[in-house]
């Protein structure tokens, strides 16, 4: 699949908004013990469209979350958001994880768990219907998910690549 362009190139003057979505305590065995290190997956967004993801690994559980959101702060993309929903139907796989995202009427809500739920929300999409499939990992499903957010076009960007207006796009006449 080909790599997509909807990398954002500043961050100054976004208002991101960072959550965790999960955190994982590792422990190493060495001869003096066992030593206690945290990986943690963050999320950032500014619920308008603008998405990243980061992975933070610290001695601490502040630092590792800093460190995640500063990762996540340098991969941002954007993704089209059409009333408060996705464009189209898009389905995605990363490692073991499984995902599908379908348009939701307005009313409906965030249909989906855990890390699904974080990324979406993160973003802004307020109406979608989600489902998993696979693996649970975290880590997993949110590189899925911002995955199949990457993929979505745009009504006007489909127009512009066939060369027709955005009404054909939507009649196909």
């Amino acid at each position: 699949m080909a790599k997509r362009n909807n990398r954002v190139k500043s961050t100054n003057d976004l208002e991101l908004k960072d959550r965790l979505v999960a955190i994982n305590r590792v422990t190493k065995v060495t001869k003096g013990g066992r030593a206690f290190s945290f990986a943690a997956i963050v999320v950032v967004g500014n619920e308008d469209g603008v998405i990243g993801w980061g992975l933070g690994k610290a001695n601490e559980v502040t630092a590792a979350i800093a460190k995640g959101v500063e990762t996540a702060k340098k991969n941002l993309i954007k993704v089209p958001i059409h009333k408060g929903t996705i464009p189209h139907e898009v389905e995605a796989k990363f490692g073991g994880s499984r995902i599908f995202l379908r348009p939701a009427s307005e009313g409906t809500g965030v249909k989906a768990g855990g890390a699904m739920r974080a990324v979406l929300e993160s973003v802004g999409i307020t109406d979608v219907l989600a489902k998993s499939k696979g693996s649970s990992n975290p880590h997993n499903l949110v590189k899925a998910t911002i995955a199949a957010l990457d993929e979505l076009r745009s009504p006007a960007q489909i127009a512009q690549n066939r060369g027709i207006s955005v009404e054909k796009v939507f009649t196909g006449k």
